[in-house]
């Protein structure tokens, strides 16, 4: 059950930052995130990738103070047939997406990649430039390199076709969290 926050009269309160996800991975990579800027993300997860929805995501966040300027993020691989689809029903809500993979975004903070990848693929070269990289785990290694090379990451994600494969939008929520 999310957590109650009590408002003092004359202060404005933060917007959240509503991130649905459904991997370790990402919820590692949001509460990075959510540490790095000090900002108010809530990280939800959907397990299961088809049946992410309007209503579960209404739903979960009438467990928190809710501001007129929240904000929901959609955080999800595009290597399952039909996600794309899926989450562009989805009304309000900012896609941040990776195809094939959110390594793919992990990648593009130590080089470029511009052709077509397997996940399976994108995962092996990920591992090969981020020694030791697991599933679902950071290290304060790879924690450095992407506070080091956000911008360069940004710069390379900016150059892909959205949707496409090899591309990634998580940089988009970077971008809102440096407001």
């Amino acid at each position: 059950m999310g957590r109650k926050v009590r408002i003092s009269k004359g202060k404005q309160m933060k917007p959240n930052f509503f991130v649905f996800c459904e991997g370790e991975t990402e919820i590692a990579y949001v509460k990075f995130l959510r540490s790095l800027y000090r900002a108010p993300i809530q990280v939800i997860v959907k397990k299961g990738k088809s049946n992410i929805s309007e209503d579960y995501i209404e739903r979960s966040q009438n467990e928190y103070v809710r501001t007129e300027q929240d904000k929901v993020f959609l955080m999800y691989d595009l290597d399952v047939d039909g996600m794309l689809e899926q989450l562009q029903k989805i009304p309000n809500a900012e896609l941040i997406v990776s195809n094939p993979c959110i390594e793919l975004w992990f990648l593009l903070h130590y080089q470029e990649q511009k052709s077509e990848i397997s996940s399976v693929k994108c995962v092996q070269k990920y591992q090969k430039v981020s020694k030791g990289y697991k599933k679902g785990v950071l290290s304060e290694e790879e924690k450095a390199v992407f506070t080091k090379n956000r911008e360069s990451a940004v710069e390379r994600a900016k150059k892909l076709a959205t949707f496409q494969n090899p591309s990634t939008t998580v940089f988009k929520l970077l971008e809102e969290l440096k407001g």
